[in-house]
């Protein structure tokens, strides 16, 4: 039987574990020394969590050695099937996140649990020795997406955001068009995300199904009754107890190319916000319409809105569309540019979870590091404050607060529900 995890024997191997090399000579432990095989380990395993768990799996040298889900069948059914991969019993089952960060064994991982987790999660495993990829949006306030920031860099930790975009070299290529000028002087930036106008969802309490921690799957978010609806994939994107709709939840990724293409700093945030949304009723509570105006510190306009996946960006001299899809330049020409060798550069990634486990061997900075994660993730928050407020939130991009608004500032945080906290 695992041992009972107590807070003590936590924080002890915690910082065990931060203090132990996490590269070994091959010639001390042979072919499985951590220098040739990471050691990975996936937190939330359904739907896309799994996505992430088998990407990493396929990865060279990357093996996975634990899985963790409040979903019995979802963590065992998983563990199974690496296991048959693996021709061993290399990969365990855990219910409870916290038992199996305590192991110094591993050192990454991946986090595609329901929104309201992704911070927490993030935090513990950082805390515990252990390098994060972090499906978006990164959190649900901007008090969660600033302490991750912080954590991170306190403890030196790897960290990859999963706006995979950034590792699509079309993204790549129409951000260097803007950063080197090829638009003149901006005038304007439109950014649209899709929304599929979830409402409803049911409100009657069931019992709780066999096999399923609801406790733990509630951790941080405020106590609700159980439902059919509440913990299924559409639930946890569109109840605001635990996510804020498409807006964040699929924003993330025209966002963070948005935010590439204007400069990676805190000049690619919007500083004003202004604007409406439209909620739905039930149990899918989170906004599913939104139409957001703001500007910038240049003075460049701001125009975020449900309609696709797209950042467009207006200069002078002409646009580019840049989405998943593919890049779209007015004019056509700009799509025959050069970059010269003199120009910026971006950060060239052609495979987003390859390079996070590369970066965790290499120690270098990913391609989507912590603090773009948290730049593009305080536009949602500030989008969705001037939602709630219906007032106009003026942010300071530099000192990060928002300015003479007080009832709007006590919104840059969320209550926690015991015993979580940041």
């Amino acid at each position: 039987m695992r041992e009972r995890v107590t807070r003590r024997r936590f924080l002890k191997r915690s910082a065990a574990a931060l203090a132990a090399p996490l590269i070994v000579r091959a010639s001390v432990l042979g072919a499985e020394a951590p220098s040739n095989q990471l050691h990975v380990a996936s937190i939330g395993v359904g739907g896309r969590g799994a996505g992430l768990m088998y990407e990493a799996a396929g990865q060279p040298n990357a093996k996975i050695v634990a899985v963790c889900d409040v979903f019995q069948d979802r963590r065992e059914k998983h563990a199974a099937n690496l296991n048959q991969r693996y021709g061993t019993n290399l990969c365990t089952p855990y219910r409870d996140l916290r038992e199996m960060l305590v192991r110094e064994d591993i050192q990454a991982v991946t986090i595609g649990t329901p929104d309201h987790w992704h911070v927490p999660a993030a935090l513990l495993a950082v805390r515990a020795g252990k390098d994060v990829y972090v499906e978006k949006p990164l959190g649900i306030s901007l008090e969660e997406d600033f302490a991750i920031r912080r954590e991170v860099q306190r403890y030196g930790r790897v960290f990859q955001y999963g706006t995979q975009q950034r590792s699509m070299s079309h993204i790549r290529f129409g951000c260097e068009l803007v950063r080197n000028g090829r638009l003149g002087k901006l005038e304007s930036v439109e950014v649209t995300a899709p929304s599929y106008g979830f409402e409803g969802g049911s409100l009657e309490p069931e019992p709780v199904p066999e096999g399923l921690d609801y406790d733990l799957w509630l951790g941080p978010a405020p106590y609700r009754p159980y439902t059919k609806d509440r913990c299924t994939c559409w639930g946890t994107y569109w109840v605001l107890d635990n996510a804020h709709g498409f807006i964040g939840g699929w924003g993330a990724h025209p966002l963070t190319d948005m935010v590439w293409a204007l400069g990676d700093d805190a000049g690619a945030v919007p500083v004003e916000y202004e604007g409406t949304g439209k909620f739905g009723t039930g149990l899918f509570d989170a906004p599913f319409d939104w139409d957001i105006r703001g500007k910038f510190a240049s003075g460049v306009a701001f125009h975020f809105t449900p309609g696709g996946d797209r950042a467009t960006i207006v200069g002078q001299r002409g646009k580019v569309h840049i989405s998943r899809g593919g890049l779209r330049t007015e004019p056509e020409s700009l799509m025959q540019e050069k970059i010269g060798a003199n120009e910026i550069r971006l950060y060239e990634s052609n495979h987003h979870m390859g390079n996070f486990l590369d970066c965790v061997r290499t120690r270098r900075r990913t391609v989507a590091p912590v603090e773009v994660a948290a730049l593009s993730d305080s536009i949602t928050q500030l989008s969705m404050i001037a939602i709630y407020t219906g007032r106009r939130i003026r942010w300071d991009a530099q000192r990060e607060v928002i300015l003479d608004d007080p009832g709007a500032s006590r919104l840059v945080s969320r209550a926690m529900r015991p015993p979580w906290h940041l």
